[in-house]
């Protein structure tokens, strides 16, 4: 017989669906027991790899099984969030509800603004990516506390993210000027009592040689927007406003420069061999995104997106999972080809999301 001492009042450590709803057992024998496996759990926190923004809402926390299964219960539901953290979770720190958005291939890039005082560092860079759009990756596909690397740095958009997402980051950036606008990009743009500010690396130097140097299996993510071969050089509207502003209109001219590569054949073998040398350091099963554009070069459309993973797969047991497009909602509209011809303003970026199956 059921057990229903607990009033409306009282807190339910066990909840169960009932059709699409989620509601608590009210059975007090249960309940008690459930207090028990969640004073264990959280014991065990550390270990089990528990969430610190689920253990600071820990009074908010109660056992989920769809069910009514005690035993096999798995889900740490935050009542408040009407939502659940799976304890068999290997790769984030989200709520269901959180998860399912990501899932969709599309989603609109967010930036702080071109006049923000926060992204004046970041467009000093010809092609910089926002913080927010990267930390996005970094927040699906790791924990807090795990070692992420962006191998072609910039501007330092990734380690900014990896300060305000909690993870630990490293940057390698062949430009010195960059490297340093990295080091100045955190050192201004994140606040003093960041836990994280001081846990990011900046590497400068050559990325396909210093990836040499990391151990095997030392990074549970990469996430990227390598170079689109030389297509800077490209004198269009973009550059020459940025020319009259005295802005950067191209990486660097180092001959080690992979934007500087005259052959898009050998720039694709180069950066494809680079990628597929990156499985070594990624941890097994973990993920590597990379974002980059298609573009036209004189009369010729480049499929580099395809080109890049189907590369990259024959190279290596990188396997490609998917693919997400970051519409670039902010970016400004050029007449190319008007009158006479079509020639397309790309306003998206393909995010390659590969594993490493190794």
């Amino acid at each position: 017989m059921t057990n229903t001492l607990f009033t409306t009042n009282e807190v339910f450590y066990f909840y169960k669906k009932d059709k699409k709803k989620v509601v608590p057992v009210t059975d007090e024998k249960i309940n008690e027991q459930a207090k028990k496996k969640l004073d264990k759990l959280f014991a065990k926190a550390e270990s089990l790899k528990i969430p610190k923004r689920i253990l600071e809402k820990w009074n908010d926390v109660a056992l989920l099984n769809t069910k009514g299964d005690l035993e096999k219960a798995s889900l740490l539901y935050l009542k408040s969030e009407n939502s659940s953290y799976d304890l068999s979770n290997p790769l984030n720190d989200l709520l269901a509800k959180e998860w399912l958005p990501e899932t969709v291939t599309v989603f609109a890039q967010k930036g702080l603004g071109a006049n923000s005082k926060a992204a004046q560092i970041e467009k000093l860079h010809p092609a910089p990516f926002s913080f927010q759009d990267v930390g996005r990756q970094i927040k699906f596909f790791t924990k807090e506390g795990d070692k992420v690397l962006d191998p072609f740095l910039g501007v330092g958009s990734t380690l900014k993210a990896c300060c305000f997402e909690n993870r630990t980051g490293y940057g390698i950036e062949l430009n010195t000027k960059y490297a340093n606008l990295s080091k100045l990009r955190i050192e201004e743009e994140v606040p003093e009592d960041n836990f994280y500010k001081d846990k990011q690396t900046i590497i400068n130097g050559d990325a396909l040689k210093k990836i040499k140097k990391f151990d095997d299996d030392f990074f549970d993510f990469i996430v990227t927007s390598p170079p689109y071969w030389n297509i800077l050089e490209t004198r269009d509207h973009k550059a020459n406003e940025r020319m009259n502003d005295n802005l950067d209109t191209k990486y660097s001219d180092s001959k080690n420069d992979l934007g500087n590569i005259e052959d898009y054949d050998k720039f694709l073998d180069i950066i494809s061999s680079f990628f597929a040398d990156c499985g070594r350091i990624l941890k097994t099963k973990k993920y590597m995104a990379i974002i980059v554009s298609d573009f036209r070069k004189k009369d010729k459309y480049y499929v580099f997106h395809a080109d890049l993973a189907q590369a990259i797969e024959k190279k290596s047991n990188l396997k490609l999972k998917g693919i997400k497009i970051l519409y670039q909602r902010h970016k400004s509209i050029y007449p190319y080809g008007y009158p006479f011809s079509f020639v397309p303003n790309v306003h998206h970026q393909n995010v390659l999301i590969l594993q490493n199956t190794k």
